[in-house]
């Protein structure tokens, strides 16, 4: 199956101008209009190749991404039926890491918003948890790298009954500062990272296959 990357670069060199002579030859001089014959530019025209219309080239490469699975939209109509929105209510944060619980929440609700599936309290479903740990642990010594953990536990509500839940858990790894306010940095984007990826793997584990 081709990927969808090779479908895009395909369609842009098949409907891309020409710069340049196949071969390595010295690309070949126009004529001048002003004074090529009549039946030159008429030949011409005859031999030249009709371009295809553009609009061609976009059905062409919606139906082989169409024939390929791939879907040009992700929205709200794969969540669950009666939560095609939804309301992200902040996690509980259970560890040291205070601002885990509000990572978690943020990063679930752009997930929600890509989908056009991200809405107020007001909305009939909604998505809640908590963050039950964080870990830290030593990998290698040279160079000094680390590995930051996280675990959630997240539920999703409808008109409240409990649809599902579920427990999620990603690491990060990350190297040492060069100082210890460089290295809490980086943990803190290791943890941002891992925030991330838990809100992905909650949302589709939500959605509908």
């Amino acid at each position: 199956m081709p990927t969808l990357a090779r479908v895009i670069s395909l369609a842009r060199r098949v409907s891309a101008p020409s710069s340049h002579a196949s071969g390595g030859g010295r690309r070949a001089e126009p004529p001048d209009p002003k004074t090529a014959k009549p039946a030159a530019r008429s030949r011409q025209r005859a031999n030249a190749p009709e371009a295809l219309p553009s609009g061609v080239f976009l059905v062409a490469l919606l139906a082989s991404l169409s024939s390929c699975g791939y879907s040009l939209t992700a929205g709200a109509e794969r969540m669950p039926p009666g939560a095609q929105r939804v309301f992200v209510r902040p996690f509980e944060a259970r560890t040291p890491d205070a601002e885990a619980g509000a990572l978690v929440a943020s990063a679930l609700r752009q997930e929600l918003a890509r989908r056009g599936a991200d809405a107020g309290p007001e909305a009939p479903a909604r998505i809640e948890g908590a963050v039950e740990d964080t870990s830290f642990s030593s990998l290698n010594v040279n160079p000094p790298t680390y590995r930051f953990g996280l675990t959630v536990t997240a539920r999703m509500i409808l008109n409240g009954t409990l649809l599902a839940e579920q427990r999620f858990g990603r690491s990060e790894d990350y190297l040492s500062g060069l100082d210890p306010l460089e290295s809490e940095g980086r943990r803190r984007l290791a943890l941002r990272r891992a925030s991330e990826a838990i809100a992905l793997d909650i949302i589709e584990r939500f959605e509908q296959p």
